[in-house]
């Protein structure tokens, strides 16, 4: 038998994005900037955010399709299929989105961020800073 986990959300993205079919496929693509507002129990692990780092959020994309293996890129028909797991494709068995962001702002369990494709009320899985060298 195969263990389940539980994930559960430390926060959510508020975003002008609300149609995740007119969302821009990556950040970088025009996304506006959002809001990453954070749960109160994990204010003291979100203190050290500052405005200019760059971090990777984790988030569940809870719209996206879980019985998709595999896909035609970008939803270009012309791209050839390809298996989900070497593609960005929000449709996947575990849908968690990836998004390397920077911070513009905070403001208490409110940090904000520019280049989040992620859908206004996108669950907030994890953050994690970006290293020098990508490691």
């Amino acid at each position: 038998m195969i263990p389940s986990y539980t994930i559960h959300p430390i926060g959510y993205v508020e975003s002008p994005l609300v149609d995740s079919a007119l969302a821009p496929k990556q950040g970088v693509e025009g996304a506006p900037e959002a809001w990453l507002v954070f749960h109160p129990d994990v204010a003291p692990g979100i203190r050290d955010l500052a405005v200019g780092r760059e971090v990777f959020v984790l988030t569940w994309l809870q719209q996206a399709r879980r019985d998709v293996l595999a896909v035609h890129p970008r939803d270009d028909p012309h791209n050839p299929e390809t298996g989900v797991f070497s593609t960005r494709s929000a449709d996947r068995p575990n849908p968690l989105g990836l998004h390397r962001v920077e911070i513009t702002a905070t403001d208490g369990l409110r940090v904000r961020v520019r280049d989040l494709e992620a859908v206004h009320g996108t669950p907030i899985v994890d953050v994690k800073p970006v290293l020098a060298g990508g490691r």
